[in-house]
């Protein structure tokens, strides 16, 4: 009887203090590196492998990994490198964390039903953080590819970034307006026989993004 008091009081504790997940590389090709805590030299990635917190994760030239967190998904993009600094579930929330130090990766948030899960990718200019959403991450520039993301630079205020859109750091490190992109990116044809490059909407004012989807309301 002692024992099953015990055992019960220690899965008690066990809960309400959480516990931490490991992720999982799924999938690599090309040069993957992983970095374990407290290490002080790289050692050669394999599919199958366990990356546990702070495990820096790096990819060469030309190279990719995918990292599975439970039913989320992290696509490792060429030359970058980044950290699994949090993976933790408790009481029926996920709380992951990772730091993106260079290049760019996707990241796919498929909470399991009933558990909510608080996702964060933060680089050295901004912070993405999502519930459960797709999308890429560059260090300074999001693209969102379904859901919505929180995306906040050092200054100023965070901004709700809907499927289909675009944000970027910008001056005095603040974020751009997914809206006011939106509006600068969509251009009129130019009139006949005038020269692209000479007027006000012409090709220097261009910003490249393909977001013209309408924009989702905020709850």
């Amino acid at each position: 009887m002692k024992k099953i008091i015990v055992s019960a009081v220690l899965i008690c504790v066990m809960v309400h203090a959480g516990f931490a997940q490991t992720a999982v590389i799924k999938e690599l090709t090309g040069e993957v590196e992983l970095k374990p805590a407290g290490a002080s030299e790289f050692v050669t990635a394999h599919t199958g492998d366990e990356v546990a917190p702070n495990t820096i994760v790096s990819t060469g030239f030309r190279s990719t990994a995918i990292i599975t967190v439970g039913t989320h998904e992290v696509t490792v993009r060429p030359l970058t490198r980044l950290s699994l600094a949090e993976i933790e579930t408790a009481s029926g929330t996920e709380n992951l964390n990772m730091d993106l130090q260079a290049g760019r990766v996707r990241v796919d948030v498929k909470p399991p039903a009933g558990t909510r899960t608080n996702f964060t990718v933060q680089s050295p200019n901004a912070t993405a953080s999502v519930r459960g959403t797709s999308f890429e991450f560059d260090t300074r520039r999001v693209k969102v590819l379904e859901g919505r993301v929180a995306f906040r630079g050092k200054r100023g205020m965070p901004v709700v970034v809907g499927a289909g859109f675009e944000s970027y750091v910008g001056k005095e490190n603040k974020v751009a307006s997914p809206s006011d992109i939106a509006e600068s990116s969509f251009q009129p044809p130019p009139p006949t026989g005038s020269d692209p490059g000479s007027s006000g909407i012409g090709s220097s004012s261009r910003v490249d993004f393909p977001i013209i989807i309408n924009y989702p309301g905020i709850d």
